[in-house]
């Protein structure tokens, strides 16, 4: 199981330091923009959007790879 893991880039991070670190880069604006999720455009905030980002696999999934496309640059 560790050596899966060792592969993982998101092993160890947690969904609040992706979604504030999004947050930190975009902006809330920008980060609607290109995650054109409703937790992103109407009313956003850190807690709504782990809510929305923990019940719905699709979503998470563009948020991780967004979020790892913002470590490589």
């Amino acid at each position: 199981m560790s050596e899966q893991q060792a592969n993982n880039p998101l092993h160890g991070v947690t969904l609040e330091q992706i979604v504030n670190s999004l947050v930190e880069h975009y902006g809330w604006d920008d980060l609607g923009i290109r995650i054109q999720i409703r937790c992103f455009n109407s009313d956003p905030s850190v807690k709504s959007s782990l809510k929305f980002l923990r019940r719905t696999p699709w979503a998470r999934k563009k948020v991780e790879r967004l979020y790892l496309d913002t470590q490589k640059d």
